[in-house]
């Protein structure tokens, strides 16, 4: 009969033994956390890819990921979300405003999708001033969805693309346009309406001014004219009888 003892030392080495292989073929750690990788590993993102990458917005999140410990949100469009924006609306605007267009889609917080739920309203992004609120996100959630909106933009994060412990990547399937660059423009004031006109006073025809129209003084000019013709009619016939009385004479 075997010895206890030397099955349970036999078994102690086998796990012994399991354990350090295990140990010396675990795959190598990631490398550095790289924005552009994971999204080209994700697919659809390209737009937004080239966008990160011109702006050099894709350096400073690289950098800020592995040289701190601040945490990073990202909300990005899709391919589609891009190819359904106005034709030109990315080159009407400046490369200034490109850039403050994709740090709008970059919050300076961590946030999971569980804590959208408690995140108070607007969320500063990183475009503009981190205080002057110019480009700011409103974010409301219904069970396990989360809506975003701009005051241009509505639309839902359908998709978790990348989360870690400092960073966390949403797809959203429209571009999230910010009020500042893309809001309508002011509506202008509306005219002030004319002041009441006071009720014009008759005017009696001695108190009319020379080449007044007024209706009563026509009345009067035309009824004086009538008189001096009738006058002047009796004065001629009478002027007329008294010759043809001294013709006969």
């Amino acid at each position: 009969m075997a010895n206890p003892m030397f099955h349970f030392f036999t078994i102690l080495f086998f796990i012994m033994f399991q354990t350090i292989s295990a140990q010396t073929i675990a795959p190598a750690p990631a490398g550095p956390t790289n924005i552009t990788k994971v999204l080209e590993k994700a697919g659809q993102f390209t737009t937004f890819i080239k966008l990160l990458k011109a702006t050099q917005v894709a350096d400073r999140i690289n950098s800020q990921l592995n040289n701190s410990n601040q945490g990073l949100t990202i909300f990005a469009p899709t391919d589609n979300a891009f190819a359904t924006l106005k034709s030109g609306t990315l080159n009407s605007i400046s490369t200034q405003d490109q850039l403050q267009l994709v740090q709008f889609h970059i919050l300076p917080t961590l946030y999971t999708m569980s804590q959208f739920q408690t995140a108070s309203n607007p969320l500063h992004t990183q475009a503009g001033s981190s205080d002057d609120g110019q480009y700011p996100l409103n974010v409301t959630t219904s069970g396990n969805q989360v809506n975003v909106t701009t005051g241009v933009v509505d639309t839902t994060v359908s998709n978790t693309i990348y989360s870690d412990s400092q960073l966390a990547v949403y797809q959203v399937d429209q571009v999230l346009l910010p009020l500042a660059l893309f809001g309508a423009p002011p509506t202008a004031a509306p005219a002030e309406a004319p002041a009441p006109s006071k009720p014009e006073k008759n005017v009696r025809a001695s108190d009319a001014p020379s080449g007044s129209s007024d209706s009563s003084t026509d009345t009067s000019d035309a009824v004086a004219v009538n008189r001096n013709a009738v006058k002047g009619a009796l004065v001629v016939g009478v002027i007329t009888a008294m010759m043809m009385s001294v013709s006969c004479l």
